[in-house]
């Protein structure tokens, strides 16, 4: 992983070549739509009142379909759902909402500090917004912390009451995610190592006055596509994603979000101690060969959900680590089994 990242890093022009000519057969569906991040926010309290970005299947909620809660990866935006969305047997089903949580796409505060905690605070509020009682959260990568902290804060208790002004959380997806911190234990299990691969770009995006001609670097930009679809990404969709941050993260508030953004992957808290008091189904998907959090990490951690009424980990042959965007039908189908198992 580390030699991935260095590779990519030390000289981005180098590689772009290589990048652009990867494997012609391909799972990912190409955007179809010239939106690069949601174009609906909701105002929510948390941390002095958040614009949320959101995108939701059919425009609104249909009260009478179950509501999956989407959250994306790191740097990129709703769209990275784009072939949940455009899955009619899914939206017929079920509602979609996609959640951009804290410093990505058009989720905006006017605290410049935020944590995961903070995301999941805003997510649920979003929620209760868009009058959402009881919803399942799926997460990818990053997502995945953050779908169980909305769980954390919200649980689906069928004995006790409901959390106050926040919904409940019935039932997790999380897709090749971790449930710890960035520690050396994980990295022993064959997880990255993103303090020493990352830290120089923290140091790099942070500056005492205002950047209003500050524009993500490319060498970031391709890192996030590369580690992201790893081999099963086109050069459509590396253009769409290329610009897609150049969009979201430029000038001085761009700057402020993505190095918060970063500082959240860094310092989060692991949450290994807190997946006792999961109560709801949990299935975990991992890409077979995830370059970021490497599968005996995801074999220990499923093991941790000792309440949840069932607690599975699906190893996806040729996934990447956007599990949901390279791997649609196998996460597709998790998601439709969940609910016809626990929508009630």
């Amino acid at each position: 992983m580390s030699a991935l990242v260095s590779c990519i890093t030390s000289d981005f022009s180098d590689q772009s070549n290589s990048i652009n000519s990867l494997l012609a057969s391909t799972y990912y569906s190409e955007p179809n739509s010239t939106e690069m991040a949601a174009v609906t926010t909701v105002k929510v309290p948390h941390l002095g009142g958040i614009q949320a970005g959101y995108r939701v299947s059919g425009g609104e909620i249909n009260p009478a379909k179950p509501t999956v809660v989407l959250i994306n990866s790191m740097c990129t935006t709703s769209s990275l759902f784009n072939v949940q969305f455009d899955n009619k047997a899914l939206t017929d089903v079920a509602n979609l909402l996609a959640v951009e949580p804290l410093g990505h796409g058009a989720t905006s505060s006017p605290s410049e500090h935020f944590t995961y905690w903070d995301s999941a605070i805003m997510a649920l509020q979003v929620m209760d917004a868009l009058n959402v009682p009881k919803a399942f959260a799926l997460g990818t990568s990053q997502g995945g912390w953050m779908v169980v902290r909305m769980a954390l804060l919200a649980p689906d208790r069928v004995d006790g009451p409901k959390t106050a002004n926040l919904g409940q959380i019935l039932g997790l997806l999380p897709l090749g995610s971790s449930m710890d911190y960035e520690s050396a234990a994980s990295r022993e299990k064959g997880c990255w190592d993103p303090k020493t691969q990352l830290a120089p770009f923290y140091e790099a995006w942070s500056s005492p006055v205002p950047t209003p001609d500050f524009v993500v670097d490319e060498v970031w930009r391709g890192m996030v596509a590369k580690l992201g679809f790893s081999s099963t990404v086109t050069e459509e969709t590396l253009s769409f994603w290329d610009e897609t941050l150049k969009a979201v993260y430029s000038g001085d508030e761009g700057r402020r979000k993505l190095r918060m953004a970063l500082n959240n992957l860094l310092e989060r808290d692991g949450l290994l101690l807190r997946l006792r008091d999961i109560t709801c189904p949990v299935y975990w998907l991992h890409g077979a060969e995830d370059p970021v959090f490497g599968r005996p990490a995801a074999e220990d951690h499923i093991k941790l959900f000792t309440n949840a009424p069932e607690a599975t980990l699906e190893f996806v042959e040729g996934g990447g680590h956007y599990l949901n965007a390279t791997s649609p039908k196998e996460v597709n189908a998790a998601i439709t089994k969940m609910l016809q198992k626990y929508a009630h």
